[in-house]
């Protein structure tokens, strides 16, 4: 990587986050040329001819920027504590795309003192969470639909992320702990802070100014 070379690479998921950074990405100048929403592309210009898009799924944002195939992401701190943070630094708050990530039991129950099976695609940070209270658990790894899991047997409760929770509601489940709050971060690769250090020093600064202007409104 050069300091005056390629392009900064941006990698962001389509869906929530890409929609609640698109003013930011608006105020900088820099959104893309064509939704992608429209396109089947998955590298996108943008109006600034020296920053692209990479448009990945959400939980792989931290490894295309892990290994240097973007020089910045924008990925959810559930998605971050997950992947663990390796080779990542998170210097920026975006704080959109906010929710909970929430244990959550079957409405009227409490929670099982024997060991607990808990469904969740969160599986570091459920461990995480019940290792810090001294328990050990069991987890069953789901893509989706983690809902239906206590109700069919599979789990005792479920980890996952909670927003208005309608959904928890709708199939019988309540939230017994927030376990921690959820927004969108910018990170950046470690060696692209080195490389490309005034490039990626701008768009930080440029980033700040913009979120800046926007809660002064």
């Amino acid at each position: 990587m050069s300091e005056t070379g390629d392009k900064l690479t941006v990698a962001v998921s389509k869906g929530r986050i890409f929609d609640e950074c698109l003013p930011l990405l608006t105020a900088l100048r820099a959104a893309p040329v064509a939704d992608p929403d429209d396109s089947r592309r998955l590298v996108l210009a943008t109006q600034d001819p020296a920053l692209r898009l990479l448009i990945v799924r959400a939980a792989d944002v931290p490894t295309y920027v892990q290994h240097g195939a973007a020089d910045l992401g924008v990925a959810g701190k559930d998605v971050l504590l997950e992947h663990g943070g390796e080779g990542l630094y998170e210097p920026l708050d975006l704080g959109i795309a906010r929710c909970t990530m929430a244990l959550a039991i079957p409405a009227g129950t409490a929670l099982s003192h024997g060991r607990l099976r808990v469904a969740t695609k969160y599986v570091r940070c459920t461990h995480r969470y019940f290792a810090a209270r001294g328990r050990q658990v069991e987890t069953i790894k789901l893509y989706g639909s983690m809902e239906l899991a206590p109700s069919v047997g599979l789990a005792d409760a479920i980890v996952d992320l909670v927003d208005t929770g309608d959904t928890l509601r709708a199939n019988g489940l309540e939230v017994l702990e927030s376990m921690f709050e959820v927004s969108s971060r910018l990170v950046v690769n470690k060696a692209a802070m080195k490389m490309k250090h005034q490039r990626v020093n701008d768009l930080l600064q440029r980033c700040r100014q913009a979120l800046a202007a926007e809660a002064g409104r």
